[in-house]
């Protein structure tokens, strides 16, 4: 993957292209690169939540804010290895494991070691994501088997100071070269939504189009307003101006995994659909822990039925909730990992 020299005024001439001419394009380059009728499933779980020091506006995880997301401690491999055969039954290819950490410390790099290894052994592809790096852990990280390290930018600099204050957006520049020098692949992406300007959202997709090589995998989400943040009454973004994003992804990364990531639950079809078609080929499989009559796994298989998309593995129900007190602790883990998602 090689990075192309995009400009503001290239994006934004993008981002004001009839939808459908827009649209079509990134169709277009979309099927140089990939097939059309697959699809990519990662499954997210919280292994870690709450209780992080930092100050993002828009996440539940703040120990900042008051919020319905408790403070739980790591959980334990038995419990992390039963969530993945879980994801794995239902069609996941990559297994995400997310902490709410500012920056790992060598011990707990270590303790996410023995997960990754134990998740591995499944067969599925690993993400983890632990906020900042420090060097050396990367590598550690790579020599474990790690695949994916996804550290989002949130949104451009120039608006970054509005949404945190407790690290730098050149923070976050530094942990995604450390990445990058390890060997990992990269899952890097943000945050649309959170009160940026059309103009900031264009510089957002060139801070990721221009790195080289761009991102592996490119995670889009649309702000899920939470009660208890900062953003929770932000007006709602238009839902052609997120279509369009996607598109624009595309068209800047070609290669990349775009993955329609946070605030899926509460679009349409057709919404998702036209993402789809915008380019997105990956998705943010949120409620896979659930047992079989789930709602949003069902509506998931059936949007994908009628949409004639395919994954790498056959989707089936979950048997990893055998009683009812395995049913409720698992119902509590989904919550949370879907308050994650805003990370991922």
């Amino acid at each position: 993957m090689t990075a192309s020299t995009w400009t503001i005024a290239k994006v934004l001439s993008l981002y004001e292209k009839p939808f459908m001419d827009l649209l079509w394009q990134a169709q277009q380059i979309h099927r140089q690169h990939h097939d059309p009728q697959k699809i990519q499933l990662s499954s997210l779980l919280s292994i870690k939540t709450g209780g992080c020091p930092e100050d993002c506006s828009y996440c539940p995880q703040s120990s900042k804010y008051t919020t319905p997301v408790e403070n739980d401690p790591l959980l334990d491999v038995e419990t992390v290895l039963a969530a993945a055969q879980s994801a794995k039954n239902n069609g996941a290819q990559r297994f995400c494991m997310g902490a709410a950490w500012r920056s790992p410390t060598e011990k707990q790099v270590d303790q996410v070691i023995k997960l990754v290894q134990a998740v591995k052994g499944l067969g599925l592809e690993t993400c983890v994501t632990l906020g900042m790096l420090k060097d050396g852990q990367a590598e550690r990280l790579k020599a474990a088997g790690l695949d994916y390290y996804n550290h989002n930018l949130d949104t451009s600099e120039d608006f970054y100071k509005e949404i945190i204050s407790t690290r730098t957006y050149q923070d976050r520049l530094d942990t995604l070269d450390r990445v990058q020098q390890s060997g990992l692949k990269s899952c890097v992406g943000g945050i649309v939504g959170l009160g940026e300007s059309r103009e900031q959202r264009a510089r957002f997709i060139i801070q990721l189009a221009n790195r080289t090589p761009y991102p592996d995998s490119v995670p889009i989400n649309q702000l899920v307003r939470v009660q208890g943040t900062p953003l929770e009454n932000n007006t709602e973004l238009d839902e052609f101006e997120f279509i369009r994003t996607i598109a624009i992804a595309r068209i800047t990364m070609p290669t990349s995994a775009v993955r329609l990531s946070a605030g899926r639950s509460t679009m349409s079809d057709a919404t998702q659909a036209l993402c789809l078609m915008a380019g997105a080929n990956s998705v943010f499989y949120g409620d896979q822990l659930l047992t079989t009559g789930n709602p949003q796994f069902e509506a998931d298989q059936a949007l994908f039925k009628r949409l004639n998309l395919h994954t790498t593995q056959p989707l089936q129900p979950s048997l990893a909730c055998n009683n009812k007190e395995d049913y409720t602790q698992t119902v509590k883990r989904c919550g949370q990992a879907r308050a994650l998602a805003e990370e991922l």
